[in-house]
C-alpha cells in the first residue's frame, strides 16, 4: 500500500461483519472482528481462516502439539453487518452534532 497516505476503512475492532468471499464465505452469519491491520489492509475475524501450527514443547507450553488459530484475511473480503436489516451493508460517513459517524446505507441507522 501507499505509505504516503494513511488508509481509512469503515471496519473497526469489535464490529460485526460477514465474510463475502473465500473459503469461509457465509452471508447470513455475522462474526466479530478481533483486530484490524490498516497498513496491510487485513482483518482478523473470529472463527475465519483457521490455520494449524505445530508448536515445540517449551517452558510455558510443556506438551507442545497442534494449535489452531485465526489468520488475517483481506479487508475487501468482509462487509459490515447491519443488525436492523439483517444483511451486509455499505457505509457512509455523516457529520451528526459535529461528530463523524458511520451510517448504514441499507437501513440508515447509525452504527456504533
Amino acid at each position: 500500500m501507499n505509505k504516503r497516505f494513511k488508509p481509512k476503512f469503515s471496519i473497526k475492532k469489535g464490529d460485526s461483519v460477514v465474510v463475502i468471499a473465500g473459503d469461509d464465505k457465509d452471508l447470513t452469519k455475522p462474526r466479530t472482528v478481533l483486530a484490524v491491520m490498516p497498513t496491510d489492509a487485513k482483518v482478523l475475524v473470529e472463527g475465519v481462516n483457521i490455520q494449524t501450527k505445530h508448536t515445540k514443547p517449551s517452558a510455558t507450553n510443556t506438551k507442545g502439539g497442534i494449535v489452531k488459530k485465526e489468520a488475517p484475511i483481506a479487508i475487501s473480503n468482509v462487509m459490515l453487518w447491519d443488525p436492523k436489516a439483517k444483511a451486509a451493508t455499505r457505509i457512509k460517513r455523516d457529520r451528526i452534532e459535529g461528530k463523524l459517524v458511520r451510517v448504514s446505507k441499507k437501513s440508515g441507522e447509525v452504527i456504533k
